[in-house]
């Protein structure tokens, strides 16, 4: 989670969902930046799924990627852990929600991704620009929530929930 005051434009505010992190660097998917239409204008000849598209990170930001809970019901995917899985054959995710078989938060889609070179992001969190937090599963896969920002935080419990109070710009104060 971005922590309250860093100044990237991009990722203000942003929960990440981190979805691989080792010697060769860390990758994941920003959670609350949307796209302002529907997966049904971005994937044409997808089913209706009425799901929101998050803009994932700068990265690729040409491709579309996902993650599910649909276990190994989706052909190819990897799993993540916890019970998410990222990819998988994209046509037969189409076919499993052609015959209603997934639930809109079944799966979660992203344009782009965001990406760390080794020890950046360890450099990044030294210097105070992410929170580290738990996975919740029940807010992760949830496209609705206005802001999932404070619904972390706020998870986190109070002395996190405070941060979620703090001003745009103190300086108003």
């Amino acid at each position: 989670m971005a922590e309250p005051y860093i100044d990237d434009p991009f990722f203000k505010k942003s929960v990440i969902y981190l979805c691989e992190h080792s010697e060769e660097g860390s990758f994941g998917f920003v959670l609350n930046n949307y796209i302002d239409f529907d997966f049904d204008r971005v994937g044409q000849e997808f089913p209706s799924l009425n799901t929101k598209v998050s803009i994932g990170g700068p990265v690729q930001n040409s491709n579309l990627f996902f993650l599910h809970t649909l276990a190994h019901e989706v052909r190819q995917s990897m799993e993540l852990g916890q019970g998410i899985f990222m990819g998988g054959d994209f046509d037969h995710l189409q076919q499993l929600v052609r015959e209603d078989k997934v639930a809109k938060t079944d799966v979660r889609f992203f344009v782009g991704y965001s990406g760390w070179s080794p020890n950046q992001l360890e450099e990044e969190i030294k210097s105070n620009s992410w929170i580290v937090a738990p996975c919740y599963l029940d807010l992760l896969m949830n496209t609705s929530i206005d802001d999932l920002w404070t619904a972390v935080l706020k998870k986190m419990g109070k002395n996190y929930a405070r941060l979620a109070e703090l001003p745009k710009d103190p300086s108003l104060n």
